[in-house]
């Protein structure tokens, strides 16, 4: 059904609320590695109940992990963009976080389509999430750019030239995340039950020799590697964090995040050195808090 952009963009919110509890987030900080680097040490306040930290990525998956029970198939709720998700590629995400988020509760979110840009051969949709506590004290605003191949051609506007570049410089810091062989399969267990991230026959029917991590796994990981490598491990002063996702990284693969500094930004690109620094995120952007 071809993209009706009046009806996607007008159409009301949906609502959901959600839950998490102290062992989501346990989960999700072991599956991006937490407390396996002997540098880092074992990192107990991401990996311990008692003074638990909340990365601020973790409002990617909170609500769908092991307290959520059976998960159900995937889907986007979007009026007017009935898409095919076989067609749809994640191509970046944004987070801004309100506050330091809760090691366990609760929220009320809000989901819209805010624009579609009609690319020729795809549309490129932009879906924001907001959330807010039971008092209805804001969270966290999520913005999802999601890519939908033959989609396009309906008429509409190509939207905005975007730029983005690092300094001509070399990073200021430079941190080497390595990843372990069932990453993947670790990281699916916050809900993401994609079996591209798991069955080797789907893998290859979608054109790659092996499964391959989660683009919101490398999303995650850069989030820790600036937490930990420039934040000093406080986690309440990444203030957002908005990527691109240029490659794919298989799991086992380091992921490489270069990082320079500009006023209270940072920039941040980052590759996979074993396979000659291919892309894997890019127009990287994060704000930090004093």
């Amino acid at each position: 059904m071809p993209i009706d952009r009046d009806k996607a963009l007008n159409a009301p919110p949906s609502v959901r609320e959600i839950s998490w509890t102290t062992r989501d987030v346990l989960l999700y900080h072991l599956s991006l590695g937490a407390g396996a680097d002997p540098t880092a040490g074992p990192q107990p306040h991401l990996t311990y109940e008692r003074g638990l930290a909340v990365l601020p990525t973790f409002a990617m998956v909170a609500g769908t992990g092991v307290s959520s029970g059976e998960l159900p198939a995937a889907s986007l709720d979007m009026p007017g963009a009935d898409l095919d998700l076989r067609a749809i590629l994640h191509a970046g995400q944004g987070l801004a976080v309100h506050r330091p988020l809760p090691a366990a509760g609760s929220a009320t979110v809000s989901s819209r389509v805010v624009e579609v840009w009609d690319k020729g051969k795809a549309a490129l949709l932009v879906r924001e999430s907001t959330a807010s506590d039971p008092r209805g004290v804001p969270l966290w605003t999520e913005t999802m750019r999601i890519w939908a191949r033959g989609e396009g051609g309906f008429s509409g506007e190509p939207g905005p030239e975007e730029t983005w570049s690092v300094p001509d410089r070399g990073a200021d810091l430079v941190v080497d995340t390595p990843t372990v062989p069932q990453q993947a399969l670790l990281y699916r267990l916050n809900g993401d039950l994609n079996p591209l991230h798991a069955d080797p026959e789907v893998a290859r029917a979608a054109g790659f020799d092996r499964p391959i991590l989660h683009g919101l796994a490398s999303y995650g990981l850069a989030c820790k590697a600036l937490v930990d490598g420039v934040l000093g491990g406080d986690v309440t002063r990444l203030a957002s964090l908005s990527v691109r996702f240029a490659g794919v990284l298989f799991p086992g693969e380091t992921i490489r995040t270069a990082v320079w500094r500009d006023a209270d930004r940072l920039l941040l690109r980052s590759t996979c050195p074993e396979r000659d620094e291919a892309p894997v995120l890019t127009h990287a952007t994060a704000v930090v808090r004093a």
